[in-house]
């Protein structure tokens, strides 16, 4: 049996500003948006190429969940595209011998070279490369 996560829930205070968020700053394509009345609202995002989606709630803990990852083959190209639709995403940097250390892993090994990035409520990712994946 296959055991599959497909949803993340992201606590958000305003929805429609995480949807611009995601949608146009990071590029989430928009699955679902809908309303059911004034206080119920479903918008759900999958980042291109993902099996695992977003779903934004309007919710008093906005800005608690921290550490979701993002993996990427190309983390110069994902970070390029985040500057350049106006992410506030980290330099790269990497887990050395000592600890955090700054630049890419200079061997550029699968799942070593990291950038950050938080959307407007605080909600932190890591973005993760794996070379071996293109």
């Amino acid at each position: 049996m296959d055991w599959k996560l497909e949803v993340v829930i992201l606590p958000v205070s305003d929805v429609d500003r995480a949807k611009a968020f995601y949608a146009d700053q990071v590029g989430f394509r928009v699955d679902v948006d809908h309303s059911a009345g004034q206080d119920w609202r479903i918008v759900q995002l999958t980042p291109p190429g993902s099996g695992c989606s977003v779903t934004l709630m309007r919710n008093d803990a906005a800005g608690s969940v921290q550490g979701l990852h993002l993996v990427v083959s190309d983390i110069d190209a994902a970070r390029a595209h985040l500057v350049s639709r106006g992410v506030a995403a980290s330099e790269l940097f990497h887990v050395g011998a000592t600890g955090q250390a700054p630049g890419p892993d200079p061997e550029r090994g699968d799942y070593a070279t990291f950038l950050s990035f938080a959307d407007p409520d605080g909600n932190g990712w890591l973005v993760q490369e794996a070379p071996s994946r293109r």
